[in-house]
């Protein structure tokens, strides 16, 4: 089914379900679709015709899934901005895709004012949000002088449908889309993955929209349940909307979940309703794994994808097994299996596949990988095989039983004396420490071995931890040659919203006038 026949079906069927809560705000399906008929129509009343490029620059917001639905019944590829992201590098993802139209959060647009008359030219800018200025520019004003007629626009499977920006650890981000029928094959398969979800499902979403947060959005568009999203992360009020909302389905990154696990502690709320908790971004620290489980129960998915494929594997509850045998124990390192209709291979430099075990680059084949980054023929052909696997750009291994590990991403091996150390391997073994409660690993200079393992450092409350005693910890762990070699302490680590580590914002100082081993890292 498209994308724009589920958002009239729901709205018929579901009309008086919620169908989005925000800080707050709240919007049955009726009134959803209504406001969505009345964006799309909006967009055509500027000039902007199907296929053309729809950006949106926000954080969570009340507004974002109506808009979600009107770009679906407008055939307009909807693309994600970041707001962590400079305005150079938005403003150049603007361009690269020829957006047409932005719809910003006036959140943003506080500090987008001074950009605004150049991001405006050759394409529509309306701002919402609670302080989004009166005039041309307001999002609601737009909506208000607008009919809510149906909007029936012809679509096709293969019209483009979204497009979202890589993390662009190495180089600037590059714009990976999809096709109507890719993603509805995206949302088919979630179905296949994750506990069934239905009318009465709630999906508690405190990670980005953007990100993870998009894993179960049309699975609830497509049966009526209700998309409780949060502006921003806050580990009580969080708890306090799973206990509200009866939530059934939270997706989360690992630092969030340690957040609301401590919360728990001391605060605790009802959270019985509880049938999945999904996490993804970053590996999840054994100890964190321990307290998930038995706080909210036998319920956690571990997932591994990236915009270029996903889903790709996933762990499952029956697999989070923490007292069992030799072999399940290792398995809470991996990332699972490939969900049902998902081939994962391990490839060498030439695309050949390797042993099972050998360390490669995974490729991920199915029916929903990319279907191409825009503009980018040759780049899309670079992560494209022959038999449609896309590769990642992560190195791993599958072992006997199907199970994937990751090593880590391809550009972030360090190469000390000849040899490759993988900063996870290091990373998991510091998180091992009881004082250790977040750190990140990267390649420094050296002069003798060319680069080192460094470690950056946060401490849990009142426990301490020397320099010397952690290189210690981590030698007893991996040998002499991967330990790492010297620590800073931080008081906190940068990441993303999406609770992925920013490695670049810590290692790139040190690289500074030097060259580094691969270019642009």
């Amino acid at each position: 089914m498209d994308q724009a026949d589920v958002i009239r079906r729901s709205s018929h069927l579901f009309a008086d379900n919620l169908a989005v809560s925000c800080d707050g705000r709240e919007l049955t399906y009726r009134d959803m679709y209504d406001r969505a008929c009345r964006l799309a129509q909006a967009l055509r009343a500027r000039g902007i015709a199907p296929g053309d490029r729809v950006a949106v620059l926000s954080p969570n917001s009340f507004e974002l899934i109506e808009q979600t639905a009107a770009c679906a019944l407008a055939n307009l590829p909807r693309a994600t901005l970041y707001t962590y992201h400079s305005h150079d590098v938005n403003r150049y993802l603007l361009d690269q895709i020829a957006a047409t139209a932005l719809l910003v959060h006036s959140s943003v647009y506080a500090g987008l004012a001074p950009y605004i008359d150049d991001w405006a030219i050759g394409r529509t800018v309306l701002v919402f949000g609670p302080e989004a200025p009166a005039g041309p520019l307001s999002y609601d004003e737009a909506l208000a002088r607008s009919t809510a007629e149906e909007m029936v626009v012809p679509c096709a499977p293969d019209d483009p449908f979204i497009i979202r920006f890589s993390s662009g650890t190495t180089g600037k981000p590059k714009a990976i889309y999809h096709t109507r029928r890719s993603w509805s094959e995206v949302t088919n398969e979630w179905r296949w993955a994750t506990p069934m979800v239905t009318e009465r499902s709630r999906y508690l979403c405190p990670i980005m929209l953007a990100h993870l947060g998009v894993a179960l959005v049309w699975d609830m568009l497509t049966v009526g349940g209700a998309i409780v999203a949060m502006g921003t992360f806050d580990a009580e009020r969080a708890l306090e909307l799973i206990e509200e909302h009866r939530a059934t389905h939270v997706a989360a990154a690992p630092v969030m979940i340690r957040d609301m696990l401590d919360v728990q502690d001391t605060h605790p709320r009802d959270l019985t309703s509880l049938e999945c908790v999904l996490y993804a971004g970053s590996p999840i620290a054994e100890p964190t794994m321990r307290r998930a489980i038995a706080t909210f129960g036998p319920i956690l998915c571990q997932l591994y994808a990236q915009s270029e494929a996903l889903p790709a594997t996933m762990l499952l509850p029956h697999q989070h097994v923490l007292d069992g045998t030799e072999a399940e124990q290792r398995r809470l390192r991996s990332v699972g299996r490939p969900t049902p209709r998902v081939v994962v291979t391990v490839r060498d430099d030439d695309g050949a596949e390797v042993p099972v075990g050998e360390i490669g680059e995974i490729a991920v084949r199915s029916g929903f990988v990319m279907s191409g980054i825009w503009g980018d023929p040759e780049g899309t052909a670079n992560r494209l095989l022959p038999d449609g696997s896309v590769l990642t750009r992560d190195m791993g291994y599958v072992d006997d039983d199907g199970f994937v590990y990751l090593v880590d991403r391809k550009d972030d091996m360090i190469v000390s004396g000849g040899y490759n150390i993988w900063p996870t391997e290091l990373e998991q073994a510091l998180l091992n420490h009881p004082a250790v409660l977040d750190t990140v690993v990267f390649g420094v200079p050296d002069d003798r071995w060319g680069e080192t393992p460094k470690a950056a450092v946060v401490l849990a409350p009142d426990v301490q931890a020397t320099e010397d005693e952690l290189i210690a910890h981590t030698r007893a762990i991996v040998g002499g040659v991967k330990k790492i070699t010297s620590v800073d302490f931080h008081d906190s680590l940068p990441r993303t919203s999406t609770g992925k580590l920013q490695r670049g914002a810590l290692k790139d100082p040190y690289w500074a006038g030097k060259e580094s081993r691969i270019a642009g890292s």
